[in-house]
């Protein structure tokens, strides 16, 4: 498998393309590595969680480029992105990552503001007199 694999992942307004090939375990976020993009532990960890659940650490390198969103949108994208991935390189790792919960797009994004309020839902506060 020398040809390169691309999926997208979705997490509230972040997106991630990724890109898989055959290597020894690199990950790059637009065009930087994964502990400048993600200072932070679990954020790393996040992103490397489909690796963890099919034992495939060190076996794939990826290139990702991430826009929109916060950083945990963002990190979440990634794994969903990498996931896909994975399953198009290898379909029987597709068990595992589904019974990890890798494989579903979470759909909640935020309540658009409505006019004549302060946000989503919250009211001004009533008076009465």
């Amino acid at each position: 498998m020398s040809q390169v694999i691309n999926a997208v992942g979705r997490r509230k307004s972040a997106v991630a393309r990724v890109y898989l090939k055959q290597g020894n375990g690199a990950i790059k976020i637009n065009n930087r590595t994964i502990e400048e993009y993600f200072p932070l532990e679990i954020l790393q960890y996040v992103v490397r969680q489909p690796f963890g659940v099919t034992s495939t650490e060190g076996t794939y390198d990826i290139t990702i480029n991430l826009t929109g969103g916060g950083i945990k949108g963002q990190a979440e994208a990634a794994r969903l992105g990498i996931s896909r991935c994975l399953i198009e390189a290898n379909e029987e790792l597709r068990g595992a990552l589904k019974k990890a919960g890798f494989l579903t797009r979470d759909s909640r994004v935020v309540e658009r503001k409505k006019p004549g309020r302060p946000g989503a839902r919250k009211r001004f506060q009533f008076s009465k007199r």
